[in-house]
């Protein structure tokens, strides 16, 4: 089954970034083992700033997603998290490299199953 995910990093190596901060991601087609990054995607107002957090952003964000069915990131606080799973969005969190967090995705099959939605 193919799958579409984003991954949050700015520089295709690495998943470092608190999802609210951020400005690109990397768009990711998994099918089975195997996977295939695309393009890449920007952020014109990442929707958490000093102020706290700001739903019309984070709904932006989603737009911006809307052909992905989970997103990658090194952190996402609960609220966040929740708020993209009820509108629809898979959220995995923990940094590291982005090879190496896709061939776990793809080999454990995190995307066939409810297993690793919040993860």
């Amino acid at each position: 089954m193919k799958h579409r995910i984003a991954v949050s990093t700015t520089d295709g190596l690495t998943v470092y970034q608190h999802f609210g901060k951020s400005r690109e991601f990397l768009i990711v087609d998994i099918d089975g083992d195997e996977y295939k990054s695309g393009e890449r995607r920007i952020v014109a107002e990442p929707p958490c700033g000093a102020g706290g957090h700001n739903t019309a952003l984070f709904d932006a964000v989603l737009e911006l997603l809307g052909d992905c069915e989970a997103v990658v990131t090194a952190v996402i606080g609960q609220g966040a998290a929740e708020y993209l799973m009820v509108k629809g969005m898979r959220v995995f969190e923990g940094p590291g490299i982005v090879d190496n967090v896709l061939r776990t995705i793809a080999s454990k099959r995190m995307l066939d199953s409810e297993a690793g939605a919040g993860q």
